[in-house]
């Protein structure tokens, strides 16, 4: 267990004149309030404080964020309030403490959403002090760390939820050292099976490897060495595992085909020109690969990386790539934002922070401001966490306006994108677009380089087609928006028709019923909506029946006197649930919440397995088509929200089959179907169909159709081929 003296000493090392007593007093009140905790390894909860204050301290952090540290979850797990720490520690410690805490729990929102709106107060309250999330990514770290005591599907929550949010984030503050150390944790505990093989692979290779490394490592020392070009250390690194991995599922390739599996690093003392000599002897000393150079130290990332890359082959044939940098830019890569973060003074509280401070500051607000405009753009919880995912994609695409204005964009980002990313205005009004003097089309991947003019009209308006070719959030919001927006002013019209037609089948008049804004009101809030004009979307979208709201305002007895269907209706009844029947996917398969007289089909564009995470779209002519949560078409369908519902799968024993393509990427040897039926075969499962082809790339692509009861059977399916050796990736096909 770490001591509060080791803390303390790591902190006198790096801050000589730090307030060591606040931390003193921080770790005394944190282990009297958290007296009698226990962690899920049975050991004391103080012990967790203890190596995020201990994380802080590695990271060179203030005082202030070390006694933030070991103070962190006394809030939210202990009796003490916000209040209680302002008198301890003063309003600094407490706003930091604040923007850690958890929201209350709210009974009425899902586990997914108050997660949501936990990740989207750090994000406000980090753009006002940086410090709260590099205490949130210790803390973050520490967890994952000893994540082996939790049950297996909390590790995969928040796993996925590390990979998803708190790496990027790590990545977006250049913090390469965290980043790698939570990806990897997350890959073990996700993937354990493909971690544990990818190991073993690795490991049996290492030998080989780190003999290659100590050649190249020592090839380069001794030209530079007879060149006199100045370095601090030559480092050589095999591949990262999560990383690998990565490459290896997208590109379906095998080990032996990645070209960076091995690598080395020059670090030069702190002059850039000595990184370009050190460049010019690594190219006479090997060939260069073409078009593998990028020169982040002429234009460095957004998160404050630089570095020279380039990838050579070795004497042996064999590709690898070399990094130069700075000691300084190592030390940035390393540590990002962390390794700036300092004070003038030591004194607790706001002092009056130097010129590297303020100018720290602007980068972190110009780092973080996507993050602010994901939370500010968006009130849905799910289209928060999705905006933010894509805000933290790594941005490398570097165009130019025709005045020279440089744009970051991320990889893949069309014209659109430039163009929101101008302003939401100019995005709105686009029309078309010129690369480089040439008129091309809006759907266009803007390339390294690119000087793009953006075409207005001024009465133009954004295209729906425009969502399936944009990569940023910005885009994506304002152009959903609008689409909403026309939807909904569409779907209260319809509505009001709908209700106006029902009306008339009832004798009821038009105004009375409509002009009636008291009574609609009324009706509106028993359907959880708040305003009449939410009511008629509703019936628009399909969502509310029309002779639901005349049933509320005649009342029962009147409704039951005037309804001229009342027969028919149950012959309509009769009729749903005999089609659901005839087609399999009956009331006792999914059950639709809040919503009745609807047919329910799975969409077969993912054709959901029970066990799925699942969700429901109201289709005109359709009824409620149920989608898997992660189909690639339910984003396009959450543009609008008001036809979306919660569906669930039914409790009951019944075993349903289901048939399931799956697509085994594998190497072009004999024997690879028949390895592959077999593993199908041995854990009991039907095989509907089988064929195998050879790729253009001389890969094998073995294509089955195989019969499972659920998602857990499917998976089990997947494992067991993936074991067979040969095999490089197995995916499940779409309809």
């Amino acid at each position: 267990m770490i001591r509060i003296e080791d803390i303390i000493e790591k902190v006198e090392k790096n801050r000589p004149d730090s307030n060591i007593e606040l931390i003193r007093r921080a770790y005394m009140f944190s282990a009297l309030h958290h007296k009698g905790q226990k962690r899920a390894s049975g050991e004391p909860y103080l012990v967790h404080p203890l190596e995020v204050s201990d994380i802080l301290a590695e990271m060179r952090l203030d005082e202030v964020s070390v006694s933030t540290g070991l103070l962190h979850d006394v809030v939210e797990d202990t009796l003490v309030d916000l209040e209680t720490i302002r008198n301890y520690f003063g309003d600094e410690i407490t706003q930091l403490v604040d923007g850690l805490t958890k929201i209350a729990h709210i009974s009425n929102l899902s586990k997914e959403k108050q997660q949501a709106e936990n990740i989207r107060k750090m994000v406000l309250a980090m753009t006002t002090d940086v410090r709260v999330v590099l205490i949130k990514l210790a803390d973050r770290l520490h967890n994952m760390r000893t994540m082996q005591f939790l049950n297996p599907e909390k590790r995969a929550r928040i796993s996925q939820e590390t990979l998803d949010i708190y790496a990027p984030i790590a990545h977006r503050l250049g913090m390469g050292k965290v980043r790698s150390e939570l990806e990897d944790l997350s890959f073990q505990n996700l993937y354990p099976q493909e971690y544990k093989k990818l190991s073993v692979e690795i490991e049996a290779r290492r030998p080989e490897l780190e003999a290659a490394l100590e050649k190249i490592t020592g090839s380069i020392r001794e030209k530079l060495d007879e060149n006199d070009v100045p370095f601090v250390e030559i480092q050589g690194r095999v591949k990262r595992l999560y990383s690998l991995w990565k490459k290896l599922k997208k590109r379906k390739l095998t080990i032996d085909q990645v070209y960076d599996l091995i690598a080395a690093r020059i670090i030069t003392t702190n002059e850039k020109k000595n990184c370009y000599v050190a460049l010019s002897v690594i190219h006479d000393l090997w060939t260069p690969v073409p078009e593998r150079f990028k020169d982040w130290i002429a234009i460095p990332r957004d998160n404050l990386y630089q570095s020279l890359h380039t990838s050579v082959i070795g004497d042996s044939g064999q590709s690898f790539e070399v990094q130069i940098r700075t000691e300084e830019m190592h030390q940035i890569a390393e540590e990002g934002v962390a390794a700036h973060w300092k004070y003038k003074e030591s004194k607790l509280g706001k002092q009056e922070e130097d010129a590297s401070l303020d100018e720290l500051r602007r980068t972190v607000e110009k780092l973080l401001l996507p993050l602010v405009e994901s939370t500010n753009e968006t009130q849905d919880s799910e289209d928060f966490i999705e905006s933010l995912k894509l805000d933290l994609y790594p941005k490398d695409v570097y165009a130019f306006t025709p005045m020279g204005k440089v744009i970051q964009l991320p990889r893949g980002s069309t014209p659109i994108d430039f163009a929101y990313a101008i302003h939401s205005e100019v995005g709105d009004t686009c029309t078309g677009a010129k690369i480089k003097g040439r008129i091309v089309p809006l759907r266009t991947e803007l390339q390294n380089g690119d000087v793009v003019e953006i075409l207005t009209t001024p009465n133009s308006k954004p295209s729906r087609d425009w969502l399936n070719y944009i990569i940023t959030s910005r885009a994506r919001n304002r152009i959903r928006h609008w689409i909403s927006e026309a939807q909904r002013a569409e779907s209260i019209e319809i509505g009001r028709k709908l209700l106006e037609k029902e009306a008339d089948k009832f004798h009821v008049a038009h105004k009375k019923l409509l002009n009636n804004e008291n009574e609609l009101k009324r009706i509106a809030n028993e359907y959880g909506l708040g305003r009449p004009e939410d009511l008629l979307a509703s019936i628009g979208y399909g969502k509310t029946l029309p002779r639901n709201v005349i049933a509320k305002f005649l009342g029962t007895e009147k409704f039951a006197e005037l309804d001229p269907d009342k027969k028919k209706e149950t012959k309509f009844q009769s009729g749903v649930k005999a089609v659901k029947k005839f087609i399999g996917l009956g009331e006792d398969t999914i059950i639709v919440k809040g919503i009745d007289n609807l047919l329910t089909a799975r969409a077969r564009c993912c054709n959901p397995l029970r066990g799925e995470d699942i969700v429901g779209y109201i289709s005109l002519g359709k009824g409620i088509v149920v989608h898997n949560k992660r189909c690639k078409n339910v984003q396009q369908l959450m543009i609008n929200k008001d036809r979306i519902v919660e569906v669930e799968w039914a409790k009951n024993e019944k075993e349903e089959i289901q048939s399931v393509r799956l697509l085994a990427t594998t190497e072009n040897r004999m024997g690879m179907l028949a390895g592959i039926t077999n593993a199908i075969a041995e854990i009991k499962t039907g095989i509907r169909d089988a064929n195998a082809k050879v790729s253009k790339d001389d890969r094998g692509l073995i294509e089955v159709t195989i019969e499972v009861f659920d998602k857990k059977h499917l998976d089990k399916v997947i494992s067991s081929i993936e074991q067979v050796p040969g095999v490089i990736a197995v995916e499940r096909m779409n309809s």
